[in-house]
């Protein structure tokens, strides 16, 4: 095929008091030694993508001229993004497309279909080095295979965490999401406890229709008390929050609390000696997190991100966890797309405000090639 000279690129910049989204044209550059040019077919929009594509911006103030979409940054949250201030930044964690061509030692992959971590993935073509792709089998498409990274890896990550910090069953919020859907078939087949706190009946379907068997509510006015029987049931001392503000880590770690008491009355007064952890991964609800002083004295409230858990947990685990990701790609990493958006679409304001929401079951897939 024929390669062109030029390609465009979706690129978010940050200027005085002001955010830009755009296209721009970009060279497509030549693969060298080890690394390979794969044409994007297909990149998800995640919620870990929004950061650097809207920043903290004011999105009632979202105009577009037809090429470049601008909107207001509020002036209190002018600091948070200061560093980026004048750089025209390329988005898109992850995506997946097919070789096109490839330097020395990497021929071998032109024609296949993989997919790509690495960062500037809305684009028409993004050369990577090998350690970066992930190769599909034959049957496989870029759209099918585009989701490989960012929420398998994730979900993975968080029952490899369990296990290395000696838990024996978990706690996830946000649990109806995409993810949460892989996380309930990794524990499903890995035999592992999972407790799922969903905000509607809703998205408690979603989970009990897959085989979710703890799902808890936490619009119902008996949320807490569901919540404490079902870790007193799974015994489950570690939770991965995508909420992140408000009450809902405090919630946990006093349920928690509350079951580890039911079941062995501390001796002292400072609760059980059993530690309870919370890993914040996403902040849904951008307000502070707060604390209620129920949980004893032994527990943690931290940040959790997949690429520092990966390199944590060494190349050897993490090679075993990307093979699984490509062995079950078309089943328990599955993932399912509302909207198929081109580049262009992609930075029209109600294109915007549809992805932006993060809602359940409405998940968007850029196809650069569209």
């Amino acid at each position: 095929m024929t390669i062109p000279a030029k390609a465009r690129e979706l690129r978010s910049l940050i200027t005085d008091g002001k955010l830009e989204l755009s296209l721009q044209d970009v060279d497509v550059p030549t693969p060298g030694p080890g690394e390979v040019l794969v044409r994007i077919e297909a990149a998800p929009i995640n919620p870990s993508d929004q950061p650097l594509l809207l920043g903290p911006a004011d999105l009632a103030t979202l105009a577009s001229d037809g090429t470049t979409t601008t909107t207001a940054i509020p002036e209190a949250m002018a600091g948070l993004v200061a560093a980026r201030l004048g750089k025209s930044l390329p988005a898109g964690n992850e995506g997946a497309g097919v070789v096109v061509a490839a330097g020395d030692g990497a021929e071998h992959l032109i024609g296949k279909t993989v997919a790509v971590l690495g960062g500037a993935m809305y684009t028409q073509y993004r050369k990577v080095p090998l350690a970066s792709v992930l190769v599909y089998g034959e049957g496989v498409t870029p759209a099918q295979g585009a989701s490989a990274f960012v929420n398998p890896l994730t979900a993975l990550g968080m029952v490899e965490t369990m296990k290395m910090e000696g838990h024996t069953a978990l706690v996830h919020t946000a649990a109806a999401s995409n993810l949460g859907q892989m996380l309930n078939k990794i524990c499903i087949a890995d035999g592992v406890d999972l407790v799922n706190i969903v905000r509607n009946d809703e998205q408690a379907k979603i989970l009990t229709d897959i085989g979710a068997k703890y799902v808890a509510d936490s619009s119902k006015p008996d949320f807490r008390a569901r919540l404490t029987d079902m870790l007193f049931e799974t015994g489950a001392t570690i939770a991965f929050d995508a909420i992140g503000g408000g009450p809902l880590a405090g919630h946990i770690l006093g349920a928690m609390e509350a079951a580890l008491v039911r079941k062995t009355p501390p001796a002292g007064g400072y609760g059980s000696p059993v530690h309870k952890q919370v890993y914040i991964y996403g902040r849904l609800d951008l307000s502070p997190t707060t604390l209620a002083p129920n949980m004893g004295f032994a527990w943690g409230v931290g940040g959790f991100l997949l690429t520092p858990f990966l390199m944590k947990a060494g190349a050897e685990t993490a090679a075993r966890l990307r093979q699984r990701v490509a062995d079950e790609i078309l089943t328990t990493f599955a993932s399912g797309y509302t909207s198929e958006i081109s580049l262009a679409q992609a930075i029209e304001p109600e294109t915007i405000r549809g992805w932006q929401r993060k809602a359940t079951g409405e998940k968007y897939l850029i196809n650069p090639t569209l």
